[in-house]
């Protein structure tokens, strides 16, 4: 493990930010930097997630949905990063939770540290089945207000003291540790003639 990217992962369109800074190996396999994201920014991985960059797309194959995408699990990180420094991370396709994914550097291993490493975090993860950031607008209106017609109901998606500008990242980097036994121990899967 030489190479490892910086990254800057945003939740697009979600007040108070939701923002999370990890480094990761250049070459980590785009499953395994699914999971990493799942688990730095604090989402359940109970739904399909795609990787885009202009007109390649990444992610689990869907053979239903007439979408050609490449497969996660043959890829890596820098099979992006050579098509640009920016890329999309799609998760919960159709609630529409898209996250930027920026490289903010690259630079050497250090010997000290494991990888996946949460660098920083900022803002609390939206329940994953709220509706997207117009449906997470209307749950922080509505547990903000007890008069609120929809505050009983939208309580039960997470903590009644749910606050988005509170982080857990003490959780959130040892749940990363935690996940540095198992990245890049699936095999490719790679078909031979006959198989």
């Amino acid at each position: 493990m030489s190479e490892i990217a910086r990254l800057s992962v945003e939740i697009d369109d979600v007040t108070p930010r939701v923002v999370r800074v990890v480094e990761v190996p250049a070459d980590i396999r785009l499953d395994d930097l699914h999971f990493v994201l799942q688990i730095a920014i604090g989402w359940q991985n109970g739904h399909p997630f795609e990787f885009r960059i202009g007109d390649k797309l990444w992610g689990q194959p869907d053979r239903d949905a007439g979408i050609d995408r490449m497969p996660a699990e043959q890829s890596t990180l820098r099979d992006i990063l050579a098509a640009g420094d920016t890329f999309k991370y799609d998760y919960v396709l159709g609630e529409d939770w898209e996250h930027t994914v920026t490289l903010l550097s690259r630079t050497a291993a250090q010997p000290d540290l494991r990888y996946p490493n949460l660098v920083s975090a900022e803002g609390r993860c939206p329940p994953a089945d709220i509706g997207g950031p117009v449906g997470y607008e209307t749950y922080l209106r509505s547990i903000a207000d007890p008069n609120s017609v929809d505050h009983e109901d939208m309580l039960d998606f997470d903590a009644p003291d749910f606050d988005p500008h509170v982080v857990d990242a003490a959780t959130l980097r040892q749940n990363l540790a935690d996940l540095t036994r198992y990245i890049g121990r699936k095999p490719h899967t790679h078909k031979t003639a006959g198989s």
